[in-house]
């Protein structure tokens, strides 16, 4: 069940950064061309958002039944954070990533408040980007491309 977890949570990754580069790049865009806010750019963002916490339920799951779980057990908070690979999977990957599917979700709910189109944009772009510099800088690197 780990494997499977694993394997799925590192290939629906790519599907997320994907969906969240084109969302963030449409708004941005839209924002700065003075589109209007229609159906496409509205289903972008929600597949976006809609990926992104399937990610994180994924994410979740294997954090739970992770070897590297056992840790906290074995090393004690005190080990764990003296251990920079433990460290990277049991706090700041899960942590940081959560903070960006907050960001990502605050960016969809602020941008249906919105009645201008510009606005709508706007908020999706930032909110969204932000939550992709997040996902990034926390992604273990070393793992998932090797």
């Amino acid at each position: 069940m780990y494997a499977i977890l694993r394997t799925t949570h590192s290939y629906w990754a790519y599907f997320v950064l994907l969906l969240l580069v084109v969302a963030a790049g449409n708004a941005l865009l839209g924002k700065i061309r003075g589109n209007t806010f229609e159906v496409k750019d509205l289903r972008l963002s929600l597949f976006g958002l809609i990926f992104s916490h399937i990610q994180l339920l994924i994410g979740l799951l294997l954090y739970f039944i992770s070897p590297w779980f056992e840790q906290w057990s074995s090393l004690g908070v005190g080990g764990v954070m003296k251990s920079a690979e433990a460290r990277l999977y049991l706090v700041e990957h899960p942590v940081t990533n959560i903070l960006a599917i907050v960001l990502i979700t605050l960016g969809w709910s602020l941008h249906k408040r919105q009645t201008e189109s510009s606005k709508k944009f706007l908020r999706i772009g930032i909110f969204y980007s932000l939550g992709l510099v997040l996902l990034l800088s926390r992604i273990p690197w070393q793992a998932w491309l090797g």
